[in-house]
């Protein structure tokens, strides 16, 4: 059993230098490459793809999972090698039902459609891009196909990356939720927008930089083991666990843009650079859904990063680095200006009492583009017409409406949005557990210093990679079954007490 699981992590190892291959050319597109290099890249990528699929889902690794399954048996559930079986089963059952040609194929086209969008969203230009978009609403349905017997054919793309959920429970958490935020919303918008006037400065695009990887640095990301670029979209990239890189986006006119960019995508990082060593190269080496991983995200973005004791240490610091523009703005002021409410057209500037509107918008339209009661052609009016239902707000152009997310235009329609709300309600409910077990911590962020919630995070959370699934990891942390009950208690003590409701 040794021997055979030896070979079993051997043969892991190869497909993980594969995938992270992959994963430093997709960086690079985002990042640095010209654009005249997208049509080699997109073949590049596919070729990685192709290659690691084949390897992974090579039979003599399906007959490698059959031998160790009685050594499985034998141990604790949460031993490391049970889980590393499991999990590289659960897996390879899930990618052998995937054709490698069809993964190459649409790796290839997301790498176009990326290069096209790249250049498409700032001429306002949805038609340039829209074709490639009806390809990849087709390689999504296929994709789906190739796992029969679902109830929606959302839920085994929605399965990538939330394990055990579906477009149903996902429909039925958003009508819960809904109920809750859209009076919180509507009594809060009913009174006089906060004054972010402070924040529309100008603001150096090295002092906004510095400013940001001094306070990740303080939450515990290792420089040693990453970098931050500039990017279109701001996401978090892992070539190993020793090289977990962010990217951010610059406004010189928008301090907040670069500043909550950094401390979400660095949150990101923190898990992924907080996972055992041991599993290094291995599939339990990842975070272990799209929801954890945006919790921790959201968590150092918002409930550390946009708390008083948080600012309290903080806006000294950061006055002192823009004297002009934040001298005479007191911490009242500049508190409300970074926890303004308002009804708005862009999902990554939103803030948190609205933010998951815009999410349950992007998945009701992915939902309809994958039923095919929605076409790519009517996609544009379709989003207008929901930010004006849903928000009271029409975009302008397609710019800053359907043109805004890279999500369907660098990967899949279907199964990535949900992550992002699921992600704020478990931010909610680690962070009170962590508050729970360490009453001392809001006091601790007030003096700059994260150590006691980070090693928190690390032992209840990071460290475990992907060993244990979302839903287990939540009874792990708390004992009980995903709620949304201390996400609502967050907003509404929070917010209740900022615009006195």
């Amino acid at each position: 059993m040794e021997k055979k699981l030896e070979e079993l992590k051997n043969r892991l190892f190869e497909v993980n230098d594969l995938n992270m291959i992959g994963a430093v050319l997709n960086w690079d597109q985002s990042t640095y490459m010209p654009p005249g290099g997208a049509a080699a890249r997109g073949r590049q990528m596919a070729t990685a793809g192709r290659i690691a699929h084949e390897k992974f889902t090579d039979a003599a690794v399906g007959k490698l999972l059959d031998d160790l399954q009685s050594y499985e048996e034998s141990l604790p559930y949460d031993h490391d090698d049970a889980a590393l079986i499991r999990v590289t089963r659960r897996n390879y059952e899930q990618l052998t039902k995937v054709p490698g040609e069809l993964l190459a194929t649409f790796l290839a086209h997301s790498a176009e459609t990326y290069q096209i969008w790249a250049k498409a969203r700032p001429e306002n230009d949805f038609t340039a891009v829209s074709t490639h978009l009806e390809k990849t609403v087709d390689y999504s349905r296929q994709i789906a196909n190739c796992f029969p017997g679902y109830d929606h054919i959302a839920d085994p793309l929605i399965d990538f990356s939330d394990l055990g959920m579906k477009a149903e429970s996902v429909r039925t958490l958003f009508a819960e939720l809904r109920e809750a935020l859209v009076p919180l919303a509507q009594a809060i918008t009913a009174q006089e927008l906060a004054d972010d006037s402070c924040l529309k400065q100008t603001y150096p695009e090295n002092e906004q930089l510095a400013f940001g990887q001094q306070i990740i640095k303080a939450y515990g990301y290792d420089f040693e083991r990453g970098r931050q670029d500039k990017t279109h979209h701001p996401f978090m990239t892992k070539f190993s666990l020793g090289d977990v890189r962010i990217t951010t986006r610059v406004k010189e006119n928008d301090l907040s843009e670069a500043l909550f960019s950094t401390l979400h995508e660095a949150g990101h990082a923190l898990y992924e650079q907080g996972i055992n060593m041991a599993y290094e190269g291995t599939p339990l080496a990842n975070g272990t859904s799209s929801g954890v991983h945006e919790s921790q995200s959201r968590l150092w973005e918002n409930q550390v990063g946009r708390s008083r004791t948080f600012w309290q240490h903080y806006y000294p610091q950061l006055q002192a680095a823009f004297p002009a523009q934040l001298g005479a703005v007191s911490l009242d002021t500049f508190y409300r200006a970074v926890n303004k409410v308002q009804r708005s057209l862009i999902r990554t500037d939103a803030d948190e009492v609205t933010y998951n509107l815009h999410v349950m918008i992007r998945f009701d339209l992915e939902l309809a583009l994958l039923e095919g009661s929605l076409s790519v052609k009517d996609l544009p009016e379709m989003w207008h017409g929901r930010y004006q239902s849903d928000l009271g707000l029409r975009a302008p152009d397609d710019s800053d409406g359907v043109l805004q997310d890279v999500h369907w235009y660098g990967g899949l329609v279907g199964g990535a949005f949900q992550g992002y709300t699921l992600g704020n309600i478990m931010s909610a409910l680690f962070y009170e557990q962590a508050l729970t077990a360490h009453p001392e911590i809001p006091a601790e962020i007030g003096q700059g210093q994260f150590n006691t919630l980070h090693t928190w995070l690390q032992n209840s959370i990071y460290t475990h990679g992907s060993k244990f699934t979302a839903n287990e990891l939540v009874e792990r942390v708390t004992g009980a079954p995903l709620t949304i009950a201390p996400y609502i208690r967050y907003l509404q003590t929070k917010f209740g007490e900022l615009y006195k409701l």
